[in-house]
């Protein structure tokens, strides 16, 4: 997946309120640009750092920019959350998905389950129906990346919902879409949601696929233009973290 249009790097001023962050342009200039993270975004930057925002040009926002990553060292992490719903999209429907292949007819936000939810990707395969759920993953500690980064009672509604299409003979998978490749191997986050942890161990036994696939992001300059690519990885590792932490 390419964005190739409108992507200015600034500099990570601040985050407040949520959803707002401030980031100083090359030339002085500070602008507002609107965050889709709503968890902690810990790990991802901190005041300073680069950071990569799009100009939107829609007459109707009244934000006209969007915050898509940070980089921290040499990495750009990426924390715009609708970002790994086109990525995964993009990966299924190239048959490339890392063992989610062969599905078909896919569509995405379907109404599913008993708690007004939504599923961000179903499909099929062959007669079977596949229930795809997809998470934003960046939390760092050390060689593992980690989610949620904050308690998610929306995740885990979501692993209850999951678990009752595997009741009724469906397949449910939950891709993590690790947006960052300086980790190796990806754990819940006990500590943080204990709650959501417990529900994800109880979903996996009961037949939940796990897919925690990383995406390299990397900023390139073309002939003037700033360009973003998301190159698919590998399917990281399951392993619980050990105590050391960064």
């Amino acid at each position: 997946m390419i964005i190739t249009n409108d992507l200015f790097i600034g500099k990570m001023l601040r985050r407040y309120k949520r959803f707002l962050v401030d980031v100083e342009l090359p030339n002085g200039k500070t602008v507002i640009a609107h965050s889709t993270n709503t968890g902690s975004m810990t790990s991802c930057w901190e005041p300073g750092d680069p950071a990569l925002i799009k100009y939107v040009d829609d007459p109707n926002r009244k934000l006209k920019y969007t915050l898509l990553a940070c980089k921290r060292g040499p990495t750009w992490v990426g924390v715009d959350t609708a970002s790994p719903h086109k990525l995964v999209l993009e990966l299924l429907q190239s048959g490339k998905c890392f063992g989610l292949n062969g599905i078909k007819d896919l569509r995405s936000e379907v109404k599913y389950g008993s708690e007004s939810s939504r599923i961000d990707i179903w499909g099929k395969i062959q007669a079977q129906e596949i229930f795809i759920e997809i998470k934003n993953t960046t939390l760092k500690r050390g060689l593992w990346v980690s989610f949620p980064d904050a308690v998610t009672e929306r995740g885990t509604k979501h692993l209850r919902e999951l678990q009752l299409m595997i009741k009724k003979g469906h397949r449910a998978a939950l891709v993590f879409l690790v947006q960052r490749n300086d980790v190796n191997y990806f754990d819940v986050a006990r500590d943080i949601d204990p709650i959501y942890a417990k529900e994800l161990t109880k979903a996996i036994k009961k037949g939940l696929e796990i897919y925690p696939i990383r995406v390299q992001l990397k900023v390139l300059k073309r002939k003037g233009q700033t360009i973003l690519k998301w190159i698919p990885d590998k399917l990281l590792s399951i392993k619980t973290m050990t105590p050391s932490k960064e």
